[in-house]
């Protein structure tokens, strides 16, 4: 393992907010490598938040954003274990960043588990018609269909959504490394977003009546 220095943990300590033994180990692994530092210590965090994971998450904030001049805006609540960390600047900008990821992102659900079976079923048939033109073997068909499936489930739902801070990284990994940061099991209960004039028929008047 090769040494590494004060600047080197400092540095690596700035960008995740880990330990300064931690942030030290890692750079030893890593041989000083800093991305490779970083995977080390998101591994970790990965493996402390799944220790975390079954613990009661009864505070946290409601937060909001309000995104382009007022016309779209958004409400979430985010869990944790103690109201010490929901008032922190930490998990408060934690937060404030998932809203804004939903306001960029349109997410409809928290996680797949909340999209109705119906839904999924719907999506479902309407690859496999599509892929059915393609004349490919049934298997391969089937493999197609579920791809597009997952696909669509990645979209749709916030945890499976790509960071748009961080392209390539999943907001479930986002979440992973905060409840490594911070300590304590975090989970994201709901969300609504507003976005002004949606569901208005523009071709009706504020009386319902349509224009002339």
């Amino acid at each position: 393992m090769s040494e590494v220095s004060a600047q080197q943990v400092k540095d690596l300590r700035e960008k995740t907010g880990a330990g300064f033994m931690d942030c030290k180990t890692a750079l030893r692994e890593s041989s000083g490598d800093l991305d490779g530092a970083v995977r080390y210590l998101r591994e970790r965090g990965l493996a402390a938040a799944a220790k975390k994971a079954g613990r009661a998450t009864a505070e946290g904030v409601i937060g909001s954003y309000i995104h382009a001049g007022g016309k779209i805006g958004v409400i979430i609540e985010v869990n944790c274990e103690t109201d010490f960390v929901a008032r922190t600047d930490d998990f408060q900008g934690f937060v404030r960043n998932l809203a804004m990821q939903v306001a960029a992102a349109r997410p409809l659900y928290v996680s797949r588990e909340e999209i109705p079976a119906e839904e999924i079923e719907r999506e479902r048939a309407i690859y496999a018609a599509q892929a059915a033109q393609s004349g490919k073997p049934p298997q391969v068909i089937a493999k197609m269909v579920e791809g597009k499936v997952d696909k669509y489930a990645a979209e749709v739902c916030l945890l499976d959504q790509d960071y748009v801070k961080e392209p390539g990284k999943a907001i479930r990994q986002v979440v992973a490394d905060a409840i490594g940061k911070l300590g304590e099991n975090i989970s994201v209960r709901r969300f609504m977003r507003f976005q002004l004039g949606e569901g208005i028929d523009q071709s009706k008047g504020d009386d319902g009546a349509p224009q002339p």
